[in-house]
């Protein structure tokens, strides 16, 4: 019988074995190469110009940050450059996700609306978290990812995620205390009056899952939303909300029971959806790591839809 063929496998890769990346990592000198295909020569010596013309054809080298295929890339002294020898590099890309920040503990990135955080009992894919769990588990297959605070599916913006137990149950045991900024931007109907303030109510839900304010004496959860006015008009304003506390809805909600509704929230009494969304964009997300203890600070810009719309 006729031989097949068998195709060859990608630089350093061998089909059906998972290997741990291999990633050499230099730094340009006023000295060095200009040009990326020479830098590496000079920099991997042991190396056969061959081989480093497939590191640069099969994606495994870096420049600046970026998987680079361009042999002529020109390099400036203290650019970055890194070469997996392994395989190619790993490069998150979602048309619903902007990947912000990543390290070896958590993950930080910008959720478009209309995705879900996490699955329900009847959606499980093409959630924010089975995309990024995906996308570790290309990169290792023992990778692990953790759940460790939500946006509305409706709400776009920054969130975070774990990498590890011990980053998830830090965050989590001491949300209050890790998280020291949470600022959202909102455009609703009319204007806030006073311009700005603090909204604080109690917190319950009823049997069709709506969040509503109570005054019966322990039946619900305190939620204390602090707001001011970005750009007052008509018919609609702009506002940012920082959050002292977390509950479910909670500044959909608040906002509603002021008179002045997001723009978009038809279950929370809006009239209209000009831009066909909920206008909820959380915008800074600021924390302590969960084990540097280093100050992670984090913006990111206010939709476009929303500035047209005031």
């Amino acid at each position: 019988m006729p031989r097949h063929k068998t195709l060859a496998a990608k630089p350093g890769t061998r089909p059906g074995l998972f290997r741990p990346d291999n990633i050499i990592t230099f730094k340009a000198g006023k000295e060095d190469p200009a040009t990326l295909l020479e830098f590496l020569a000079a920099k991997m010596p042991d190396s056969k110009r061959t081989t480093l013309k497939e590191y640069l054809k099969y994606h495994q080298v870096m420049a600046c940050g970026n998987v680079t295929t361009q042999f002529d890339f020109n390099l400036r002294p203290g650019d970055e450059v890194k070469v997996n020898t392994t395989r190619e590099f790993q490069v998150f890309s979602h048309p619903r996700i902007k990947l912000v920040y990543e390290d070896d503990d958590i993950i930080v990135i910008e959720k478009g609306y209309g995705l879900l955080s996490m699955g329900t009992d009847k959606i499980k894919d093409n959630t924010a978290y089975a995309i990024l769990r995906e996308y570790l588990k290309r990169k290792d297959p023992r990778n692990k990812l953790f759940i460790v605070h939500r946006l509305d599916r409706d709400t776009s913006g920054l969130m975070m995620f774990a990498k590890n137990m011990q980053a998830k149950e830090t965050m989590q045991h001491n949300w209050n205390n890790m998280v020291l900024e949470r600022k959202y931007v909102a455009v609703i109907e009319g204007a806030m009056e006073p311009a700005e303030g603090r909204i604080r109510s109690f917190l319950t839900e009823n049997a069709a899952h709506e969040v509503y304010s109570t005054k019966e004496p322990g039946k619900g959860q305190l939620a204390i939303t602090d707001y001011t006015t970005v750009k007052a008009g008509k018919p609609y304003s702009m506002v940012e909300l920082s959050l002292a506390t977390g509950r479910k809805n909670q500044i959909r909600v608040h906002l509603k029971e002021s008179g002045h509704p997001i723009v978009g929230d038809r279950r929370y009494g809006a009239a209209s959806s000009p831009i066909h969304r909920l206008c909820l964009h959380a915008r800074t997300l600021r924390f302590v790591h969960p084990i540097t203890r280093r100050d992670m600070n984090f913006t990111c810009p206010i939709p476009a839809g929303f500035l047209r719309l005031v």
